[in-house]
């Protein structure tokens, strides 16, 4: 008898072999019985946009069951345009994509060059101080903001303000610098100065109509009245004794400006002699300095010191008041005299020619 042909089980090998088998196929018609019972698997979906070439992959996935890598459409379905111009099959339309930064960083640069513009041209501009002919109030390197709004409502300067003027002709010496395109570019929009820009800052001491003076250890008087500038002029220094000047009367439509540091400052007590007599126009004004606005430490507004509101300084304006007004009250006064003399005469011409009237009936 033949040992081995049986297992330790006591059966044939090729009777276990067809009891595997089935096993086997008794096993996969319970797993293709409960495939058809769960029906088809759920497909899951990241988000509702869903592009033209991932609904063609999962329609055709999901009919042929060959998993996404299978690209030929199922029978009886069309794939959607490659070029996404079909509708998602959920009915929804495709969310448009965002435009990207780097497309829209240069609108956003050319934006805001034009507002700066804007606002340099018609707002504010900011100037930097070169010199020393304004201290203490400005420092050599700061930064003030310049109102250029008002005076396109016809604002004038008025005293005591500190301004920004153009040169009016021989006040600072001729020279050009070289600039590069970047240069030019930057100063025209207004982010920063320009080298060839003849601008000064002074304040504004007399304006036109006025009578302004200093005499060799004396003050300087406006209209007669002294000024107390002890609050703006640089210690130690005097009102003009480097250079004392006038009575000078100042041309309507004219400024007459000095330096807060007043032996530093070549303002138009040095100019007498050039065209211009020393005089500012209005129209070369700028505008009127208005903030400190670098560095941070000095940041502060530029107001009027309040010996230019005394009563004297404000004489000539105020002696002119009471003239305007007395003549814009006198014509509608002069007007309704004539009115009511107008018709109380009508009123006696009528009045007589009913008394004719009934004179003749009698």
């Amino acid at each position: 008898m033949a040992v081995g042909t049986r297992s330790g089980s006591g059966y044939p090998e090729d009777e276990r072999s067809g009891t595997d088998s089935r096993t086997d196929g008794r096993t996969r018609d319970r797993k293709r019985d409960t495939t058809r019972d769960e029906g088809p698997p759920a497909v899951e979906r990241e988000s509702d946009s869903v592009t033209a070439d991932t609904d063609g992959t999962a329609a055709s996935s999901g009919a042929d069951g060959d998993g996404p890598w299978n690209s030929s459409p199922t029978p009886g379905h069309e794939a959607p345009d490659s070029d996404g111009g079909g509708e998602d099959p959920s009915g929804k339309k495709p969310v448009k994509k965002q435009r990207s930064f780097w497309k829209e960083l240069p609108m956003l640069i050319g934006i805001a060059l034009i507002l700066a513009l804007i606002i340099k041209t018609f707002l504010v501009q900011a100037f930097s101080i070169p010199s020393d002919s304004m201290q203490d109030t400005l420092q050599r390197g700061d930064r003030v903001l310049v109102d250029k709004l008002t005076p396109w409502f016809g604002s004038t300067p008025e005293r005591g303000e500190v301004v920004v003027f153009h040169d009016p002709g021989g006040w600072l010496p001729e020279a050009h610098v070289e600039e590069n395109f970047v240069q030019t570019a930057l100063s025209f929009i207004g982010l920063m100065p320009s080298a060839n820009e003849k601008d000064l800052i002074k304040r504004v001491i007399a304006v036109g109509g006025d009578t302004v003076e200093c005499k060799k250890g004396g003050k300087v008087r406006v209209n007669g009245t002294a000024l107390d500038e002890s609050s703006y002029i640089f210690p130690g220094n005097t009102p003009c004794d480097d250079k004392p000047f006038g009575p000078v009367k100042v041309p309507k439509g004219k400024l007459w400006v000095m330096g807060d540091h007043r032996q530093d400052s070549l303002d138009s007590r040095y100019h007498q002699n050039q065209p211009g007599d020393g005089f500012v126009p209005e129209k070369q004004v700028v505008g009127r300095a208005i903030v400190k606005a670098w560095p941070i430490n000095r940041w502060g507004s530029l107001p009027v010191p309040e010996t230019f509101d005394q009563q004297g300084v404000q004489s000539r304006a105020l002696n002119a008041a009471p003239g305007a007004l007395g003549l814009a009250g006198a014509v509608p006064l002069v007007l309704w005299r004539r009115r009511r003399l107008e018709t109380r005469l009508h009123l006696k011409s009528r009045h007589a020619h009913g008394e004719g009237e009934a004179s003749s009936e009698g």
